[in-house]
């Protein structure tokens, strides 16, 4: 059967004809040479033209990464070797190499050393080091040399191809060719050495439409590969999957099986005929070159072919060779979170398929290798071979010695003890199966869950499912889509209730069986596993999560891609892979996933039980859970933090716990948090209380004047004044009638200006006084408007009814009286008050209106001879007289 090849195109660029393309080593970068002289920098992970670099008006036939110089190496129709810094775009250097087209360059991986073929029919070895010096000039093709490639297990022998029809295997410091390979029968276009560690192989295309492996120790051809109808342009091997890559000028890119030589699948993107590829080692990644541009396409599984079981013991896939490691052999000072795990790897031997998946069953002691069409059941230390069989996709049930396989599109096959139990077509197909507590299968209409025990259909759900986690007891189901997850509460008791009543069932299943109450989450899932109630994940954005009752909890960022491979109670531990088949790990304390757990469960008995095994430093995390699941009390009880405990005892009323609490931290903000709450539950006393630590005038003037508290006003009044605050001083006095004060706070604030308008509206009679003392403020920066700034006793005539005023301030002075609330509704508001009229009527303050009007006329008249003796007259007592008259 077929290799399973995820497919997913990357970049797609249209442009001139491609003649090279090159991928960098660390960069997101695709090179591309053009037919026309220009060389392109591609991103192709957000599909942006970077840099482009005009090199010459002729066609540029080759250019390679230089990444540890920082260069870019151009080889062109005129001859010349160009270099250039790729992040500048600067030249470097240039010069002439050949004396014709040159066709291939190749970048030694170590040395300071270029390699250039030609038309000119040679090879030529250039140090860099060496100011471009060209060191050595290899010959013995008799045509066109049109691609050199250097043998990644020796660094010192490299091949080439030539359309003489032959390809020379060639050594550094020799000058002739090691061995010629011969068999084609047209010439060679192209060809790669295979970078596996057990073939000894070598491939080339050439114009016979014919691509060939070559054994470069025995010197024979193993195999031929036909099926294109045009010249061969580029071959490859993928170094990291199990595939041979060709590409023809009729348009296509056929694959084809490493090991088994069979044809796997064709691409055709529709840009005419195709030039050059370009893999390397690490990644899927294959850029390939067409006559109308250049594409790149990722090939196969990210997600590595590893596994862990209950135990921590690990075993993976590199390439065909299996590999075994075990937790056992570290301390736990050697885990630390994010780091590398330093394991001792043991080599079980080689599988004879290519595994694409590798999953332990429940106990451990098997693990199946899925890939190529194929299953094969190990023993999982020994490697020993169990069952095999042909499968497109293999799943563990649930019992250990059961397992499901999906032979074709149509079918699926369930065994038990390595035997056939049963199989069946479902309805609409089968695209793919999930395993857990029932048998999932993805169809063309959805996903259908069976039991499998009986292959009953339990429900159909309409949903483009990507995979599928069941909770160890079956109660919970997560279900992924490409761009979001839900969680659905799974209901057993529905079954057996419909077992008994068959009008339950509909066609598509039982209708309840899962909860309506679905929590829905826009986040892509990579990998997850279910501990207890708590789904752990990791997402597109590489984050490492976790759900637990409709919270999402962040444990770490990755800094990479990092699939789960399991989760160990006793080490507290979560265990996580890489492409790279290097394992991780992070803490993750099993005591909060079981209290959480619980509580989810509404088992408080069972939390309160967990909750002392709880480290104090994540009992606050805790709380936060218990908070979001509505359980107040509880969170307020097992929060360590005080800020947290202050929150909770606010939001439950609990003025008690909040006031201890107050008092601990003695914070401004606590105090004043408190007594809103003290008002509101109208606790006054309390409240004063607060506002008074928290220094809170303006809460105190409320709560004084909600109160009608004229004491406390007064008080509030002095108290603020000490303490600076003007405004609620100005205030306190105002209301309680101390205009006199309200004038001196204003006079003392610097606040003239405004000290004179309030006089003139207030105290007329301060007004002189104040204007007095704003003139000579005004006056130190503006004389001449000090200047214009009148007194209203020596302009009386610019204040008419200034003298009436006077008269008014001292009648409301006398008059004033306090009066209780319950009053207020029948008192006039002070603009419909005319003081004038009602002190009218007021005799005692007319009298001594005019008494102090003839007093003042009398002393401006009074005329005194300088003869008088008045060293006897006591003018306070003949005024008490005149008073008592």
């Amino acid at each position: 059967m077929p290799l399973r090849l995820d497919i997913k195109i990357k970049l797609t660029s249209r442009s001139d004809r491609v003649k090279s393309v090159d991928l960098h080593p660390t960069e997101p970068w695709m090179l591309v040479s053009l037919y026309v002289g220009n060389v392109h920098i591609w991103n192709h992970e957000n599909q942006t033209l970077l840099k482009t670099l005009e090199v010459c008006d002729l066609p540029v036939r080759a250019s390679r990464f230089v990444p540890r110089k920082n260069w870019i190496v151009t080889g062109s129709d005129d001859m010349n070797i160009r270099v250039y810094n790729y992040n500048t775009l600067e030249r470097v250097h240039s010069f002439d190499a050949h004396t014709d087209y040159i066709r291939s360059l190749a970048v030694h991986p170590s040395q300071p050393l270029l390699l250039s073929s030609s038309d000119d029919m040679l090879i030529k070895l250039w140090n860099w080091d060496k100011k471009w010096e060209c060191v050595q000039v290899f010959e013995g093709h008799s045509h066109y040399v049109m691609q050199i490639v250097i043998n990644p297990k020796d660094n010192n022998q490299f091949a080439s191809a030539s359309l003489d029809r032959t390809i020379k295997v060639w050594s550094l410091g020799s000058s002739s060719p090691n061995f010629t390979l011969e068999g084609h029968e047209k010439g060679v276009n192209c060809l790669d050495y295979y970078s596996g560690g057990d073939k000894p192989y070598l491939i080339s295309g050439a114009d016979d439409c014919l691509a060939k492996i070559w054994d470069y120790q025995t010197k024979t051809c193993v195999q031929t590969l036909e099926g294109h109808s045009q010249n061969i342009g580029c071959v490859a091997f993928h170094p990291e999957l199990p595939l041979i890559i060709t590409g023809s000028e009729d348009g296509t890119v056929k694959l084809w099986h490493v090991n088994t030589y069979r044809f796997q699948k064709t691409l055709n993107y529709s840009m005419e005929r195709v030039w050059c590829c370009a893999v390397m080692k690490g990644s899927n990644n294959v850029a390939f070159g067409y006559d109308e541009g250049s594409i790149m396409v990722k090939f196969g599984r990210e997600e590595p072919a590893m596994s862990m079981d209950a135990n921590g013991k690990f075993i993976w896939a590199k390439h065909s060779e299996i590999q075994q490691a075990n937790l056992k052999a570290l301390s736990s000072s050697d885990i630390k979170d994010g780091e590398r795990l330093q394991l001792s790897v043991k080599d079980l031997g080689s599988c004879e398929i290519y595994p694409q998946t590798l999953k332990h069953n429940s106990n451990g002691r098997f693990v199946v290798v899925c890939g190529d069409g194929e299953y094969i059941i190990y023993t999982a230390m020994a490697l020993r071979n169990k069952n095999y069989g042909p499968a497109l996709e293999f799943i563990w049930g649930n019992d250990s010695s059961e397992y499901a396989v999906r032979e074709n599109n149509t079918s699926v096959k369930l065994y038990k003890n390595f035997k056939e139990q049963r199989s069946f077509k479902p309805d609409f197909g089968a695209e793919g199966i999930f395993a857990g507590h029932l048998l999932g299968v993805k169809t063309s209409q959805g996903l259908a869950f069976y039991s499998w025990e009986n292959l009953d259909l339990v429900r159909r759900i309409d949903i483009n499912a990507k995979n599928v986690f069941w909770s160890d007891n079956g109660d919970l189901c997560c279900i992924t889509t490409e761009n979001s997850f839900f969680i659905l509460r799974y209901d057993q008791t529905k079954v057996d209730e419909s077992k008994e009543n068959p009008e339950l069932i509909t066609e598509d299943g039982i209708t309840d069986v899962f909860s309506e109450d679905i929590n829905e989450f826009e986040e892509s899932v990579r990998t997850g596993l279910w501990v207890g109630d708590c789904f752990i994940y990791t997402n597109s954005v590489n984050r490492l999560n976790y759900y637990v009752g409709g919270e999402i909890v962040t444990v770490a960022h990755l800094d990479r891609t990092l699939y789960i491979l399991g989760y160990i109670p006793n080490d507290n531990r979560l265990y996580l892979g890489d492409k790279e088949l290097t394992i991780v790990s992070y803490s993750l304390l099993l005591s909060v996933l079981e209290y959480q757990t619980a509580v989810m469960r509404q088992d408080f008995e069972t939390a309160d039980k967990v909750l002392p095994s709880i480290p104090k430093e994540q009992r606050t995390r805790v709380a936060h859970f218990l908070e979001k699941q509505g359980f107040k009390e509880q969170a307020m009880a097992v929060t360590a933090d005080p800020e947290h405990k202050f929150e909770l005892a606010l939001n439950l009323g609990n003025m008690g716990i909040a006031l201890q609490l107050a008092e601990e931290a003695q914070a401004e903000q606590k105090w004043k948090q408190l007594a809103d709450l003290a008002t509101r539950k109208c606790n006054f006393k309390l409240a004063q209380e607060c506002l008074n630590k928290a220094r809170d005038f303006g809460g105190l003037l409320l709560l004084a004047t909600s109160a009608g508290n004229g004491n406390m006003v007064k008080q509030l009044a002095k108290n603020a004044a000490a303490e600076g605050k003007i405004n609620v001083a100005f205030l306190s006095n105002f209301v309680t009638g101390n205009k006199a004060e309200c004038l001196q706070l204003l006079i003392e604030a610097g606040r003239l200006p405004e000290a004179a308008f309030f006089a003139r509206t207030y105290v007329p009679s301060q007004a002189s006084s104040v204007v007095a003392l704003w003139k000579a403020q005004l006056g130190e920066s503006n004389k001449k408007a000090a200047e214009s700034l009148a007194d209203p006793v020596k302009y009386d005539n610019l204040f008419p009814g200034l003298a009436a005023s006077f008269g008014a301030e001292k009648f409301l002075e006398k008059t004033a009286k306090t009066l209780p609330a319950s009053q207020y509704p029948f008192q006039p508001r002070p603009e419909e008050r005319n003081v004038t009229e009602e002190m009218a009527g007021f005799q005692d303050v007319e009298e001594d209106v005019k008494f102090e009007q003839d007093l003042e006329l009398d002393i401006e008249n009074l005329e005194l001879d300088d003869d008088i003796d008045a060293s006897d007259v006591n003018l306070d007592a003949e005024l008490e007289d005149f008073s008592a008259d």
